[in-house]
C-alpha cells in the first residue's frame, strides 16, 4: 500500500464532486449479502437508476482487491453481485480487507466512513444496526452507532432493523449525540412497519427542510455527528404488523434454542423472518430501501442547490 491512495473514486462521482453536484452513498452490503441472485444485481442497477432519475450520482461503495472504491462500474458491480467468498466488512474490517488485498461489501458503518471520507454529504440504506435485546446480558451493540456518533453525514434509512430493541438502540443514539429527523413522522420507523411505536422529537416535511438541517449542522461545526433521517416504508408496502410479531416472537425463541450469538445473531433472526412471512419481509425491506433511496437524491440535490 506504500505511496498508493486508499480510496479510488470513480470518474463520475470525482467529477460530481468537484462541481459541486449531489451525490448519494449507496451501501453494498444488500447487494453482496441482503438479496437472493440474481435479483440482487437487478436491485443494485434499479436503486442506481433512482438516484440518478432524481438529479443525483449514485455512489456505491464496496472494497475491491483491497481497494476501497467510491462508485462501482457494471462489471463491478455484477461482480460484487456474483462472486463468491465477498465479505461483509464494517469500518473496523477496512484496513484489514486493504492490507489482505481482500473484496468486501461495506455495511453501514463501511460506508458511512468511506463516504465521509470521499466528501460525500448523504447515504441512502435500508435499515440501522443497533442494540440487541437481551444488552444487558449480552452487552451487543451493533457498530454502525458508534461510527455515526463521528462522521457528519446524513443516513437515510427506514429507522433500525425491527428485530433490534428500538427504544434501547434511540438511547443509545441520544447518548452518543447522533440527530434523528423523522421525515413527514412522528414515530420513529421499524423497518419491515410503518412505525415502531416510539415517537421522534423532529421532524421534517420536505426534503428541502432536512437539507437546512444539514446546513446548520455545517454552520454550527461542533464535534462531527450523523444525522438519521428516518423514513418509513409506505403502509401498503410494509410487512404485516400481526405476521411480523408472530414470526419474530418464533425466530427470538428459536434462536435462543439453538445458542445462536454474537454476530450471527441479526443475520439469523432477518433470515428465519424470509423463510416463514414466504418472502413478504424481503419485499418489504426492498420497498424501503427504493423509498430512501428516492429520498436520499432528493436531500442531495435540494442541499447541492
Amino acid at each position: 500500500m506504500s505511496g498508493e491512495q486508499p480510496l479510488i473514486v470513480s470518474d463520475e462521482v470525482r467529477e460530481a464532486l468537484d462541481r459541486g453536484r449531489p451525490v448519494v452513498a449507496l451501501e453494498s452490503t444488500i447487494i453482496a449479502h441482503g438479496l437472493p441472485r440474481p435479483r440482487n444485481l437487478r436491485v443494485a442497477e434499479e436503486l442506481e437508476e433512482l438516484v440518478r432519475a432524481g438529479g443525483a450520482v449514485p455512489a456505491t461503495i464496496a472494497v475491491l482487491d483491497g481497494r476501497p472504491r467510491i462508485g462501482l462500474d457494471k462489471a463491478q458491480l455484477a461482480r460484487l453481485a456474483g462472486e463468491d467468498g465477498i465479505r461483509k466488512l464494517g469500518h473496523r474490517d477496512l484496513a484489514q480487507a486493504v492490507a489482505a488485498g481482500a473484496s468486501g461489501a461495506t455495511t453501514v458503518s463501511g460506508t458511512a466512513f468511506l463516504a465521509e471520507r470521499a466528501g460525500i454529504r448523504v447515504f441512502a440504506t435500508g435499515g440501522l444496526g443497533g442494540v440487541h435485546r437481551q444488552w444487558t446480558r449480552t452487552q451487543d451493540e451493533s457498530a454502525d452507532l458508534r461510527l455515526l456518533a463521528r462522521v457528519r453525514i446524513a443516513v437515510v434509512c427506514a429507522g433500525v432493523k425491527s428485530v433490534l430493541d428500538v427504544p434501547a438502540t434511540l438511547q443509545r443514539l441520544e447518548t452518543l449525540g447522533v440527530g434523528v429527523l423523522g421525515f413527514r413522522t412522528a414515530e420513529f420507523p421499524g423497518f419491515y412497519l410503518s412505525g415502531s411505536g416510539e415517537p421522534v422529537d423532529w421532524t421534517a416535511g420536505s426534503a428541502a427542510e432536512v437539507a437546512d438541517v444539514l446546513r446548520a449542522q455545517d454552520a454550527l461545526g461542533g464535534p462531527p455527528s450523523a444525522l438519521v433521517v428516518a423514513n418509513p416504508v409506505p403502509t401498503e408496502q410494509q410487512l404485516d404488523p400481526e405476521l411480523h410479531d408472530r414470526v419474530l416472537d418464533r425466530a427470538l425463541a428459536a434462536c435462543e434454542r439453538e445458542g445462536v450469538t454474537g454476530q450471527a445473531v441479526t443475520p439469523f433472526l432477518l433470515d428465519h423472518l424470509v423463510q416463514h412471512t414466504g418472502g413478504a419481509s424481503l419485499e418489504a425491506n426492498v420497498a424501503a430501501v427504493r423509498g430512501n433511496v428516492r429520498l436520499a437524491a432528493e436531500i442531495a440535490v435540494a442541499y447541492a442547490s
